[in-house]
Protein backbone atom coordinates (compact mmCIF):
# COMPACT_ATOMS: atom_id res chain seq x y z
CA UNK A 1 0.00 0.00 0.00
CA UNK A 2 1.47 3.38 -1.01
CA UNK A 3 1.95 5.68 1.96
CA UNK A 4 3.79 8.64 0.50
CA UNK A 5 1.26 11.11 1.91
CA UNK A 6 0.40 9.19 5.06
CA UNK A 7 1.90 8.56 8.50
CA UNK A 8 2.05 4.98 9.73
CA UNK A 9 1.74 5.25 13.52
CA UNK A 10 2.28 1.54 14.07
CA UNK A 11 6.05 1.92 13.69
CA UNK A 12 8.70 4.18 15.18
CA UNK A 13 9.03 6.16 18.42
CA UNK A 14 5.51 6.85 19.82
CA UNK A 15 6.59 10.10 21.47
CA UNK A 16 7.94 11.52 18.22
CA UNK A 17 5.01 10.24 16.18
CA UNK A 18 2.45 11.75 18.54
CA UNK A 19 4.20 15.13 18.43
CA UNK A 20 4.64 14.99 14.64
CA UNK A 21 0.96 14.28 14.10
CA UNK A 22 -0.28 16.57 16.88
CA UNK A 23 1.48 19.84 16.01
CA UNK A 24 -0.36 20.40 12.69
CA UNK A 25 -3.60 19.51 14.49
CA UNK A 26 -2.94 22.12 17.18
CA UNK A 27 -2.31 24.80 14.58
CA UNK A 28 -5.32 23.67 12.56
CA UNK A 29 -7.64 23.60 15.57
CA UNK A 30 -6.48 27.06 16.62
CA UNK A 31 -7.23 28.39 13.15
CA UNK A 32 -10.59 26.65 13.22
CA UNK A 33 -11.36 28.57 16.41
CA UNK A 34 -10.73 31.72 14.40
CA UNK A 35 -13.98 31.06 12.52
CA UNK A 36 -16.12 31.87 15.53
CA UNK A 37 -13.53 34.08 17.22
CA UNK A 38 -13.39 36.36 14.21
CA UNK A 39 -17.18 36.56 14.27
CA UNK A 40 -17.16 37.27 18.01
CA UNK A 41 -14.40 39.88 17.97
CA UNK A 42 -15.67 41.81 14.96
CA UNK A 43 -19.31 41.62 16.10
CA UNK A 44 -18.37 42.65 19.63
CA UNK A 45 -16.26 45.62 18.56
CA UNK A 46 -18.34 46.91 15.65
CA UNK A 47 -21.94 45.85 16.34
CA UNK A 48 -22.19 45.83 20.14
CA UNK A 49 -22.54 43.81 23.33
CA UNK A 50 -26.07 42.58 22.55
CA UNK A 51 -24.96 41.28 19.16
CA UNK A 52 -21.97 39.61 20.82
CA UNK A 53 -24.28 37.99 23.37
CA UNK A 54 -26.56 36.82 20.54
CA UNK A 55 -23.71 35.09 18.71
CA UNK A 56 -22.47 33.61 21.98
CA UNK A 57 -25.92 32.35 22.94
CA UNK A 58 -26.02 30.20 19.79
CA UNK A 59 -22.68 28.53 20.46
CA UNK A 60 -24.23 25.72 22.48
CA UNK A 61 -26.83 25.10 19.77
CA UNK A 62 -24.07 24.83 17.17
CA UNK A 63 -22.29 22.39 19.45
CA UNK A 64 -25.46 20.31 19.80
CA UNK A 65 -26.09 20.02 16.07
CA UNK A 66 -22.60 20.03 14.61
CA UNK A 67 -21.21 18.06 17.55
CA UNK A 68 -23.58 15.18 16.85
CA UNK A 69 -22.61 15.17 13.18
CA UNK A 70 -18.88 15.44 13.95
CA UNK A 71 -19.21 12.49 16.31
CA UNK A 72 -20.74 10.44 13.51
CA UNK A 73 -17.95 11.44 11.14
CA UNK A 74 -15.25 10.51 13.62
CA UNK A 75 -16.91 7.14 14.11
CA UNK A 76 -17.11 6.56 10.38
CA UNK A 77 -13.40 7.27 9.92
CA UNK A 78 -12.27 5.06 12.83
CA UNK A 79 -13.02 2.15 10.50
CA UNK A 80 -10.88 3.78 7.81
CA UNK A 81 -7.95 4.17 10.23
CA UNK A 82 -8.24 0.58 11.43
CA UNK A 83 -8.24 -0.76 7.88
CA UNK A 84 -5.30 1.46 7.00
CA UNK A 85 -3.36 0.12 10.00
CA UNK A 86 -4.16 -3.43 8.91
CA UNK A 87 -2.90 -2.71 5.36
CA UNK A 88 -6.35 -3.27 3.76
CA UNK A 89 -6.38 -0.83 0.83
CA UNK A 90 -9.63 -2.16 -0.62
CA UNK A 91 -11.28 -1.85 2.80
CA UNK A 92 -10.07 1.75 3.12
CA UNK A 93 -11.70 2.73 -0.18
CA UNK A 94 -14.94 0.94 0.70
CA UNK A 95 -15.12 2.70 4.09
CA UNK A 96 -14.56 6.10 2.46
CA UNK A 97 -17.42 5.64 -0.03
CA UNK A 98 -19.75 4.34 2.67
CA UNK A 99 -18.90 7.24 4.98
CA UNK A 100 -19.55 9.75 2.18
CA UNK A 101 -23.00 8.33 1.40
CA UNK A 102 -24.02 8.20 5.07
CA UNK A 103 -22.76 11.76 5.56
CA UNK A 104 -24.89 13.13 2.72
CA UNK A 105 -27.98 11.46 4.16
CA UNK A 106 -27.33 12.83 7.65
CA UNK A 107 -26.62 16.34 6.29
CA UNK A 108 -30.01 16.55 4.59
CA UNK A 109 -31.86 15.22 7.62
CA UNK A 110 -30.20 17.52 10.12
CA UNK A 111 -30.48 20.63 7.95
CA UNK A 112 -34.25 20.17 7.69
CA UNK A 113 -34.76 19.33 11.37
CA UNK A 114 -32.53 22.11 12.74
CA UNK A 115 -34.20 24.85 10.68
CA UNK A 116 -37.69 23.57 11.49
CA UNK A 117 -37.26 23.47 15.28
CA UNK A 118 -34.81 26.33 15.87
CA UNK A 119 -37.41 28.77 17.24
CA UNK A 120 -38.56 26.21 19.78
CA UNK A 121 -34.99 25.59 20.93
CA UNK A 122 -34.20 29.29 21.31
CA UNK A 123 -37.32 29.78 23.44
CA UNK A 124 -36.46 26.70 25.49
CA UNK A 125 -33.06 28.24 26.26
CA UNK A 126 -34.61 31.40 27.73
CA UNK A 127 -33.07 33.56 24.99
CA UNK A 128 -33.89 37.13 25.98
CA UNK A 129 -35.88 39.37 23.64
CA UNK A 130 -33.11 41.95 23.34
CA UNK A 131 -30.94 39.47 21.46
CA UNK A 132 -33.47 36.92 20.15
CA UNK A 133 -33.80 38.16 16.55
CA UNK A 134 -30.05 38.45 16.07
CA UNK A 135 -29.43 35.02 17.61
CA UNK A 136 -32.04 33.45 15.34
CA UNK A 137 -30.65 35.12 12.22
CA UNK A 138 -27.13 33.92 12.96
CA UNK A 139 -27.94 30.30 13.81
CA UNK A 140 -30.42 29.78 10.95
CA UNK A 141 -27.76 30.72 8.40
CA UNK A 142 -25.29 28.38 10.11
CA UNK A 143 -27.86 25.58 9.91
CA UNK A 144 -28.38 26.11 6.20
CA UNK A 145 -24.59 25.79 5.86
CA UNK A 146 -24.30 22.44 7.65
CA UNK A 147 -23.31 20.83 4.35
CA UNK A 148 -20.23 23.05 4.09
CA UNK A 149 -19.10 22.08 7.57
CA UNK A 150 -19.74 18.39 6.91
CA UNK A 151 -17.73 18.45 3.67
CA UNK A 152 -14.59 19.80 5.30
CA UNK A 153 -14.81 17.75 8.49
CA UNK A 154 -15.43 14.45 6.69
CA UNK A 155 -12.54 14.92 4.30
CA UNK A 156 -10.21 16.22 7.02
CA UNK A 157 -11.10 13.23 9.24
CA UNK A 158 -10.38 10.82 6.39
CA UNK A 159 -6.98 12.40 5.76
CA UNK A 160 -6.15 12.20 9.47
CA UNK A 161 -7.29 8.59 9.59
CA UNK A 162 -4.39 7.68 7.30
CA UNK A 163 -1.96 9.86 9.22
CA UNK A 164 -2.11 13.05 7.12
CA UNK A 165 -2.65 15.95 9.50
CA UNK A 166 -0.83 18.60 7.45
CA UNK A 167 -3.06 18.99 4.39
CA UNK A 168 -6.22 19.88 6.39
CA UNK A 169 -4.13 22.44 8.25
CA UNK A 170 -2.99 24.26 5.11
CA UNK A 171 -6.52 24.59 3.74
CA UNK A 172 -7.89 25.60 7.12
CA UNK A 173 -5.38 28.42 7.44
CA UNK A 174 -6.42 29.74 4.03
CA UNK A 175 -10.05 29.46 5.01
CA UNK A 176 -9.56 31.16 8.39
CA UNK A 177 -7.84 34.13 6.77
CA UNK A 178 -10.63 34.34 4.19
CA UNK A 179 -13.19 34.23 7.00
CA UNK A 180 -11.64 37.27 8.66
CA UNK A 181 -11.68 39.28 5.44
CA UNK A 182 -15.27 38.25 4.73
CA UNK A 183 -16.27 39.20 8.28
CA UNK A 184 -14.77 42.65 7.89
CA UNK A 185 -16.38 43.14 4.49
CA UNK A 186 -19.85 41.80 5.35
CA UNK A 187 -20.06 43.43 8.80
CA UNK A 188 -18.30 46.75 8.34
CA UNK A 189 -18.44 47.54 4.62
CA UNK A 190 -21.90 46.19 3.67
CA UNK A 191 -23.00 46.10 6.84
CA UNK A 192 -24.99 42.90 7.37
CA UNK A 193 -24.51 42.61 11.13
CA UNK A 194 -24.65 39.10 12.61
CA UNK A 195 -25.93 37.73 9.29
CA UNK A 196 -22.66 38.76 7.67
CA UNK A 197 -20.69 36.88 10.32
CA UNK A 198 -22.71 33.71 9.70
CA UNK A 199 -22.38 33.94 5.90
CA UNK A 200 -18.63 34.45 6.22
CA UNK A 201 -18.35 31.32 8.38
CA UNK A 202 -20.32 29.13 5.97
CA UNK A 203 -18.47 30.33 2.87
CA UNK A 204 -15.08 29.83 4.52
CA UNK A 205 -15.91 26.29 5.65
CA UNK A 206 -17.19 25.40 2.20
CA UNK A 207 -13.98 26.61 0.55
CA UNK A 208 -11.81 24.60 2.96
CA UNK A 209 -13.87 21.51 2.14
CA UNK A 210 -13.49 22.00 -1.62
CA UNK A 211 -9.72 22.44 -1.24
CA UNK A 212 -9.52 19.21 0.75
CA UNK A 213 -11.45 17.38 -1.96
CA UNK A 214 -9.16 18.64 -4.73
CA UNK A 215 -6.10 17.63 -2.71
CA UNK A 216 -7.43 14.13 -2.06
CA UNK A 217 -8.21 13.56 -5.74
CA UNK A 218 -4.77 14.69 -6.86
CA UNK A 219 -2.48 13.53 -4.07
CA UNK A 220 -4.08 10.76 -1.99
CA UNK A 221 -5.50 8.14 -4.39
CA UNK A 222 -5.76 5.71 -1.48
CA UNK A 223 -8.80 7.66 -0.26
CA UNK A 224 -10.55 7.82 -3.65
CA UNK A 225 -13.16 5.04 -3.91
CA UNK A 226 -13.49 2.95 -7.03
CA UNK A 227 -16.74 2.90 -9.02
CA UNK A 228 -17.79 -0.42 -7.48
CA UNK A 229 -17.39 1.05 -3.96
CA UNK A 230 -20.17 3.63 -4.38
CA UNK A 231 -23.01 1.87 -2.64
CA UNK A 232 -24.13 1.37 0.94
CA UNK A 233 -22.53 -1.82 2.20
CA UNK A 234 -24.65 -3.28 5.01
CA UNK A 235 -21.74 -4.65 7.09
CA UNK A 236 -19.63 -1.52 6.69
CA UNK A 237 -22.61 0.68 7.54
CA UNK A 238 -23.31 -1.33 10.69
CA UNK A 239 -19.68 -1.05 11.78
CA UNK A 240 -19.50 2.68 11.11
CA UNK A 241 -22.82 3.46 12.77
CA UNK A 242 -22.10 1.20 15.75
CA UNK A 243 -19.00 3.29 16.48
CA UNK A 244 -20.24 6.65 15.21
CA UNK A 245 -23.64 6.75 16.90
CA UNK A 246 -22.36 6.44 20.49
CA UNK A 247 -19.71 9.05 19.68
CA UNK A 248 -22.40 11.34 18.27
CA UNK A 249 -24.63 10.78 21.29
CA UNK A 250 -21.69 11.54 23.57
CA UNK A 251 -21.27 14.91 21.85
CA UNK A 252 -25.00 15.58 22.03
CA UNK A 253 -25.27 14.63 25.68
CA UNK A 254 -22.40 16.97 26.47
CA UNK A 255 -24.08 19.66 24.37
CA UNK A 256 -27.34 19.29 26.26
CA UNK A 257 -25.39 19.97 29.44
CA UNK A 258 -23.90 23.14 27.95
CA UNK A 259 -27.37 24.20 26.78
CA UNK A 260 -28.61 23.90 30.35
CA UNK A 261 -25.70 26.04 31.48
CA UNK A 262 -26.46 28.59 28.73
CA UNK A 263 -30.13 28.63 29.71
CA UNK A 264 -29.19 29.44 33.30
CA UNK A 265 -26.71 32.04 32.10
CA UNK A 266 -29.28 33.76 29.88
CA UNK A 267 -31.30 34.59 33.00
CA UNK A 268 -28.41 36.79 34.21
CA UNK A 269 -28.68 39.18 31.25
CA UNK A 270 -26.74 40.11 28.13
CA UNK A 271 -23.68 41.50 30.00
CA UNK A 272 -23.11 38.17 31.78
CA UNK A 273 -23.75 36.27 28.52
CA UNK A 274 -21.24 38.46 26.66
CA UNK A 275 -18.61 37.94 29.39
CA UNK A 276 -19.16 34.19 29.44
CA UNK A 277 -18.88 34.13 25.64
CA UNK A 278 -15.52 35.91 25.76
CA UNK A 279 -14.24 33.66 28.57
CA UNK A 280 -15.24 30.50 26.71
CA UNK A 281 -13.64 31.70 23.48
CA UNK A 282 -10.35 32.37 25.30
CA UNK A 283 -10.51 29.02 27.10
CA UNK A 284 -11.39 27.12 23.93
CA UNK A 285 -8.57 28.75 22.00
CA UNK A 286 -5.91 27.74 24.49
CA UNK A 287 -7.29 24.27 25.24
CA UNK A 288 -7.11 23.20 21.61
CA UNK A 289 -3.93 21.36 22.53
CA UNK A 290 -6.02 18.94 24.61
CA UNK A 291 -8.40 18.40 21.71
CA UNK A 292 -5.45 17.88 19.34
CA UNK A 293 -3.83 15.30 21.62
CA UNK A 294 -7.15 13.48 21.74
CA UNK A 295 -7.55 13.49 17.96
CA UNK A 296 -3.99 12.24 17.62
CA UNK A 297 -4.68 9.45 20.10
CA UNK A 298 -7.79 8.38 18.18
CA UNK A 299 -5.77 7.83 15.00
CA UNK A 300 -2.83 6.35 16.92
CA UNK A 301 -5.06 3.89 18.79
CA UNK A 302 -7.11 2.95 15.71
CA UNK A 303 -4.07 2.16 13.57
CA UNK A 304 -2.39 0.13 16.31
CA UNK A 305 -5.66 -1.59 17.15
CA UNK A 306 -5.87 -2.68 13.51
CA UNK A 307 -2.46 -4.30 13.97
CA UNK A 308 -3.29 -5.67 17.44
CA UNK A 309 -0.43 -3.85 19.21
CA UNK A 310 -2.03 -3.15 22.62
CA UNK A 311 1.25 -2.52 24.43
CA UNK A 312 2.04 0.31 22.04
CA UNK A 313 -1.40 1.87 22.66
CA UNK A 314 -0.77 1.89 26.42
CA UNK A 315 2.61 3.54 25.94
CA UNK A 316 0.97 6.25 23.84
CA UNK A 317 -1.52 6.96 26.63
CA UNK A 318 1.27 7.58 29.15
CA UNK A 319 3.09 9.91 26.77
CA UNK A 320 -0.08 11.85 25.88
CA UNK A 321 -1.02 12.39 29.53
CA UNK A 322 2.45 13.71 30.30
CA UNK A 323 2.26 16.21 27.42
CA UNK A 324 -1.25 17.26 28.46
CA UNK A 325 -0.45 17.80 32.15
CA UNK A 326 2.65 19.88 31.46
CA UNK A 327 0.75 22.09 29.04
CA UNK A 328 -2.18 22.48 31.47
CA UNK A 329 0.06 23.88 34.19
CA UNK A 330 1.89 26.26 31.85
CA UNK A 331 -1.22 27.65 30.15
CA UNK A 332 -3.10 28.22 33.39
CA UNK A 333 -0.21 30.28 34.70
CA UNK A 334 -0.21 32.39 31.55
CA UNK A 335 -4.00 32.92 31.38
CA UNK A 336 -4.29 33.79 35.06
CA UNK A 337 -2.70 37.20 34.47
CA UNK A 338 -3.85 38.00 30.93
CA UNK A 339 -7.67 37.95 31.21
CA UNK A 340 -8.11 41.76 30.91
CA UNK A 341 -5.93 41.85 27.80
CA UNK A 342 -7.95 39.17 25.99
CA UNK A 343 -11.27 40.68 27.05
CA UNK A 344 -10.32 44.01 25.50
CA UNK A 345 -9.58 42.26 22.21
CA UNK A 346 -13.22 41.17 22.02
CA UNK A 347 -14.94 44.24 23.46
CA UNK A 348 -14.05 47.91 23.14
CA UNK A 349 -14.83 50.42 25.89
CA UNK A 350 -16.24 52.65 23.15
CA UNK A 351 -19.23 50.32 22.63
CA UNK A 352 -20.10 49.61 26.27
CA UNK A 353 -19.68 51.12 29.74
CA UNK A 354 -19.83 47.62 31.27
CA UNK A 355 -16.27 46.65 30.31
CA UNK A 356 -14.95 46.53 33.94
CA UNK A 357 -17.84 44.24 34.94
CA UNK A 358 -17.22 42.01 31.93
CA UNK A 359 -13.50 41.78 32.74
CA UNK A 360 -14.35 40.72 36.28
CA UNK A 361 -16.65 37.97 35.02
CA UNK A 362 -14.00 36.72 32.58
CA UNK A 363 -11.41 36.58 35.37
CA UNK A 364 -13.82 34.59 37.54
CA UNK A 365 -14.30 32.00 34.80
CA UNK A 366 -10.62 31.60 33.83
CA UNK A 367 -9.27 31.61 37.40
CA UNK A 368 -11.74 28.94 38.47
CA UNK A 369 -12.00 26.68 35.43
CA UNK A 370 -8.28 26.83 34.70
CA UNK A 371 -7.62 24.90 37.90
CA UNK A 372 -9.22 21.90 36.23
CA UNK A 373 -7.37 21.90 32.90
CA UNK A 374 -5.58 18.63 33.79
CA UNK A 375 -8.79 16.57 34.11
CA UNK A 376 -10.08 18.31 30.96
CA UNK A 377 -7.04 16.98 29.10
CA UNK A 378 -7.69 13.52 30.54
CA UNK A 379 -11.21 13.57 29.12
CA UNK A 380 -9.92 14.11 25.57
CA UNK A 381 -7.20 11.48 25.88
CA UNK A 382 -9.14 8.60 27.42
CA UNK A 383 -12.28 9.30 25.39
CA UNK A 384 -10.43 9.24 22.07
CA UNK A 385 -8.23 6.27 22.93
CA UNK A 386 -11.29 4.14 23.70
CA UNK A 387 -13.12 5.37 20.61
CA UNK A 388 -10.08 4.69 18.43
CA UNK A 389 -10.05 1.13 19.74
CA UNK A 390 -13.70 0.81 18.70
CA UNK A 391 -15.22 1.13 22.18
CA UNK A 392 -17.70 4.02 22.20
CA UNK A 393 -20.07 3.09 25.01
CA UNK A 394 -17.97 4.30 27.95
CA UNK A 395 -17.05 7.61 26.28
CA UNK A 396 -20.79 8.09 25.74
CA UNK A 397 -21.39 7.41 29.43
CA UNK A 398 -18.72 10.01 30.15
CA UNK A 399 -20.96 12.42 28.28
CA UNK A 400 -23.84 11.41 30.56
CA UNK A 401 -21.60 12.12 33.54
CA UNK A 402 -20.81 15.58 32.16
CA UNK A 403 -24.49 16.26 31.59
CA UNK A 404 -25.41 15.29 35.14
CA UNK A 405 -22.72 17.45 36.72
CA UNK A 406 -23.49 20.48 34.58
CA UNK A 407 -27.25 20.14 35.05
CA UNK A 408 -27.15 19.98 38.86
CA UNK A 409 -24.69 22.84 39.29
CA UNK A 410 -26.31 25.03 36.60
CA UNK A 411 -29.76 24.68 38.18
CA UNK A 412 -28.40 25.63 41.60
CA UNK A 413 -26.51 28.57 40.10
CA UNK A 414 -29.63 29.81 38.28
CA UNK A 415 -31.63 29.78 41.51
CA UNK A 416 -28.99 31.89 43.23
CA UNK A 417 -28.22 34.14 40.24
CA UNK A 418 -24.55 33.21 40.59
CA UNK A 419 -22.11 33.67 37.72
CA UNK A 420 -19.39 31.84 39.67
CA UNK A 421 -21.81 28.95 40.18
CA UNK A 422 -22.27 28.69 36.43
CA UNK A 423 -18.49 28.55 36.05
CA UNK A 424 -18.45 25.69 38.55
CA UNK A 425 -20.80 23.76 36.23
CA UNK A 426 -17.94 23.34 33.76
CA UNK A 427 -15.21 22.82 36.36
CA UNK A 428 -17.09 20.09 38.24
CA UNK A 429 -18.01 18.32 34.99
CA UNK A 430 -14.36 18.22 33.90
CA UNK A 431 -13.15 16.85 37.24
CA UNK A 432 -15.76 14.12 37.69
CA UNK A 433 -15.75 13.04 34.04
CA UNK A 434 -11.96 13.00 33.78
CA UNK A 435 -11.72 10.62 36.74
CA UNK A 436 -14.61 8.50 35.43
CA UNK A 437 -13.06 8.04 31.96
CA UNK A 438 -9.66 7.26 33.51
CA UNK A 439 -11.27 4.34 35.35
CA UNK A 440 -13.18 3.28 32.23
CA UNK A 441 -9.96 3.24 30.21
CA UNK A 442 -8.36 0.68 32.50
CA UNK A 443 -11.49 -1.47 32.27
CA UNK A 444 -11.53 -1.28 28.45
CA UNK A 445 -7.80 -1.87 27.94
CA UNK A 446 -7.89 -4.97 30.14
CA UNK A 447 -10.85 -6.25 28.15
CA UNK A 448 -8.94 -5.67 24.91
CA UNK A 449 -5.84 -7.40 26.29
CA UNK A 450 -7.88 -10.39 27.39
CA UNK A 451 -9.64 -10.62 24.03
CA UNK A 452 -6.36 -10.28 22.15
CA UNK A 453 -4.71 -12.91 24.34
CA UNK A 454 -7.54 -15.37 23.64
CA UNK A 455 -7.28 -14.67 19.91
CA UNK A 456 -3.52 -15.30 19.89
CA UNK A 457 -3.93 -18.47 21.95
CA UNK A 458 -6.66 -19.68 19.60
CA UNK A 459 -4.45 -19.26 16.57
Amino acid sequence: MAKSHELDMTKGNPSELILKFMVPLVIGNVFQQFYNMADTIIVGRFVGVRALAAVGATGTIMFLILGFLMGLLQGFTVITAQRFGAGDESGVKQSVANAAILSVIMTVIFTVISVRFMDDLLHLMNTSQDMYDMARTYIIIICYGIGASMLYNLLASLLRAVGNSKAPLYFLIISAVLNIFLDLFLIIVIPMGVAGAAVATVLSQGISGILCLIYMIRRVPLLIPRRQDWHLDSQCSRNQISIGLPMALQFSITAIGTIMVQSSLNLLGSVAVAAYTVACKVEQLFTQVFSSIGMTDATYAAQNMGLGNIKRIKKGVVISNAYSAIYAVIIYGCLYFTCPFFTKIFISSSVTSDLPTIIGYVETYIHLCGLFFIPLGMIFIFRNIMQGCGYSFWPMMGGVMELGCRAVVAILAARNGSFAGICWANASAWLITGIFLWICYFFVIRKIEKKHSCTVSGT
